[in-house]
C-alpha cells in the first residue's frame, strides 16, 4: 500500500505532466528539423516555435503546458532541474528537502503532506492546518529529513533580509535585491487540539512562484518571526518568491 501514500500519488501526477512537456518539446524539435530539411511542411505552429527559439523566447505551445520563465535559457534550466528532482525522488526515494516551486502544483504537494500527517495521527483532514518553522540550516547543511512534515528550500525574500542567528526578519542588506531563506520545515497540526505555542511576533508572508505577484502565482503564507510589528513588513510589501528570474 506504500504506493498509495498521498505524496507518492502526487509524484505520479507530476511525473505524468513532466512527461507530456518533454514529449511535446521532443516532437516540436524533431518536426522542426524535418521542416528545415524540407521533409515536411513548415506549419504555423512550427514557424512560431522557430521564431521564438531564434529570439530566445519560449514557444507558446511549450509555455501553455508548462510554466512561465523570463527566457528560453531559464526555462530549459528549470526543465532540467525539475526533471532531476523527479528522477532522484523516483530512483533514490523521498528527498530530504524538496524544491517546492519546482512542482507544477505546489498546493497539491502541501495538500498531500497534510493528508499524510492526518493519516499518521488519525486527524480529520478538514481539521488539519499548516504550520511552519524556519530552520537555521541551508539545504546543503541538512543530513536527514524531518520526522513529520517536509523540508522545503529555494525561497527568497523580496523586500526584507533574514537574520540566520535569530531566525527572524531584518532590514535588507544594501544592494541586495533578494535574500535566500534557509530551509523551512512545513508540517500540519489538528486545529481542535491546537498548535504548540510560539511566543513572539510573526508576519504572515505570502509565497509566490514567480516575481509577478498574481493569484495564479500565489501558493500559501509562511509565518516568519519578526522583531517589529507585522505592519512594518506589510507596508513594505515583503513576500517570498520561488523564482527570482
Amino acid at each position: 500500500m506504500d504506493h498509495l501514500k498521498p505524496l507518492h500519488i502526487f509524484l505520479k501526477q507530476e511525473v505524468d505532466r513532466m512527461q507530456r512537456v518533454i514529449s511535446n518539446v521532443r516532437t516540436t524539435l524533431s518536426d522542426l528539423k524535418l521542416a528545415i530539411d524540407g521533409t515536411i511542411i513548415m506549419s504555423e505552429n512550427l514557424r512560431d516555435a522557430l521564431d521564438n527559439i531564434f529570439d530566445a523566447r519560449i514557444p507558446s505551445t511549450w509555455r501553455k503546458m508548462s510554466w512561465e520563465s523570463a527566457t528560453l535559457g531559464f526555462w530549459f534550466t528549470d526543465l532540467l532541474d525539475r526533471n532531476a528532482q523527479f528522477s532522484n525522488w523516483l530512483f533514490e526515494g523521498r528527498p530530504i528537502c524538496y524544491w517546492m516551486t519546482g512542482f507544477f502544483n505546489p498546493q497539491g504537494f502541501l495538500t498531500a503532506m497534510r493528508q499524510e500527517v492526518a493519516r499518521a495521527n488519525k486527524y480529520a483532514l478538514d481539521d488539519v492546518a499548516l504550520t511552519n518553522d524556519v530552520t537555521k540550516l541551508m539545504r546543503e547543511e541538512l543530513t536527514k529529513g524531518p520526522t513529520e512534515g517536509v523540508y522545503i528550500h529555494g525561497l527568497s525574500l523580496d523586500g526584507a533580509g533574514w537574520d540566520r542567528k535569530q531566525a527572524r526578519l531584518m532590514e535588507p542588506l544594501p544592494k541586495l535585491l533578494y535574500t535566500p531563506l534557509p530551509v523551512v520545515h512545513v508540517s500540519a497540526f489538528s486545529q481542535s487540539i491546537g498548535e504548540k505555542s510560539k511566543p513572539g511576533i510573526f508576519y504572515s508572508c505570502p509565497v509566490y512562484k514567480k516575481p509577478k505577484r498574481t493569484d495564479l502565482n500565489y501558493i500559501f503564507p509562511l509565518m516568519l518571526r519578526s522583531a517589529v510589528d507585522a505592519d512594518h513588513w506589510i507596508l513594505r510589501g515583503v513576500a517570498l518568491l520561488g523564482d527570482v528570474k
